[in-house]
């Protein structure tokens, strides 16, 4: 049986290194608004806009905002969810599918857009994970991520005593 710090680990390695191309049904999509409940207006390279639902193993362990690009799974069961997110797409992922020719025409032809994507490399992990963090803190966590670590400064006891 493997931990939530282990699982976590796995995940945030599966979205960083993994490249991978849009197969069958699959489909390149902007998010377009976060709308709760693990849910996200989206908008395909047609132009049309639907919810997608993020899978479980993604919830906690990296977000999406505005203006990123994943890629869909369509589902045949929801009425109102039309997809499920398989990948989330950071500018290296983005790079190599444009390499490959399967960007969507209707994506790249827009600058901003290309500068949202560029800016959001580490913005979407956890803020417990960075490269200058140590392993223990990179799995265990500091807490709530909506809040910042406050660090107690020492203070010196010479300088209270002098002044």
């Amino acid at each position: 049986m493997t931990s939530k710090a282990t699982k976590r680990k796995h995940v945030i390695k599966e979205v960083l290194d993994d490249f991978v191309l849009p197969e069958g049904d699959q489909e390149v999509v902007q998010v377009l608004s976060s709308c709760g409940n693990n849910l996200h207006q989206v908008m395909n390279d047609n132009g049309q806009n639907y919810l997608v639902s993020m899978p479980t193993k993604f919830r906690r362990n990296v977000w999406i905002k505005r203006g990123n690009y994943v890629i869909v799974t369509p589902i045949e069961e929801g009425d109102k969810v039309k997809a499920e997110i398989t990948t989330i797409l950071y500018k290296e992922q983005i790079k190599y599918i444009k390499d490959c020719g399967q960007w969507p025409e209707s994506f790249s032809n827009d600058k901003t857009k290309e500068k949202t994507s560029a800016a959001i490399d580490e913005d979407l992990l956890p803020p417990t994970y960075s490269d200058s963090d140590s392993e223990e803190e990179m799995l265990f966590g500091s807490g709530n991520p909506n809040r910042p670590n406050l660090v107690a400064k020492e203070t010196s006891s010479d300088s209270d005593s002098e002044s």
